[in-house]
């Protein structure tokens, strides 16, 4: 038995939070964990609208049923199956969205990207490869990926200003799966801003609003 690999189009879907104008200053591109819709995990950030913000959420192109054979739907952005062409299209598709949206907005915009949970591993991946014109990173909940290049990642990170965030309650979260995350960062270079609240595996308005007016960039 022989595997290939045949590349096909694919629709993707994203949904968006603000409207694409002159007056745009700040970007964001925000990545949900596992098993979340995009449009949903969008909600958590209208704290961000203020006429100045555009917001895009793109969702993971791998959907499936929450429990069972029907009823509620999540998607993934990957899985450990064939794990090397989901990075590779998972990049594909993020640097067409961000295409996308750079050529409706101002050339001075800053872009933050998020990722909350499985989503932090996907933004690292994806910032790892050095095509992404990033001002800000934020991990929220999220675990560093481990197999992440040492020198593409360590040039990727280099200068760049890192959020770290976690609710004290989150239940994936561990003294062991936190020091590993900042060791790893550590040996790529990044000493992320830590932040903290009172929540489990989570966004938080308050904080995230925080983050923003405190993560500066270079």
């Amino acid at each position: 038995m022989t595997e290939h690999n045949l590349t096909v189009p694919r629709t993707a879907r994203y949904y968006t939070l603000g409207t694409p104008s002159e007056s745009i200053t700040d970007l964001w591109i925000v990545c949900h964990g596992y098993g979340q819709l995009a449009r949903y995990f969008l909600r958590h950030f209208s704290v961000l609208d203020n006429g100045h913000t555009l917001v895009v959420a793109p969702e993971a192109l791998s959907r499936f049923y929450l429990d069972g054979f029907s009823g509620r739907v999540g998607a993934t952005w990957m899985t450990k199956e064939d794990r090397l062409s989901e990075i590779e299209d998972q990049a594909a598709y993020l640097n067409l969205l961000l295409k996308e949206q750079l050529a409706q907005l101002p050339e001075n915009v800053r872009i933050t990207v998020l990722g909350f949970s499985q989503g932090g591993a996907t933004v690292s991946r994806w910032l790892a490869t050095q095509q992404v014109p990033v001002h800000r990173l934020i991990l929220w909940a999220a675990s560093f990926p481990e197999d992440i290049d040492f020198a593409t990642g360590k040039a990727a990170f280099t200068n760049l200003p890192v959020a770290m965030v976690y609710g004290t309650e989150d239940e994936f979260i561990t003294p062991e799966t936190l020091q590993r995350k900042q060791q790893l960062m550590q040996e790529l270079g990044i000493a992320p801003q830590v932040y903290t609240f009172e929540g489990s595996h989570t966004l938080h308005p308050e904080t995230l609003k925080l983050v923003d007016g405190e993560l500066l960039t270079c």
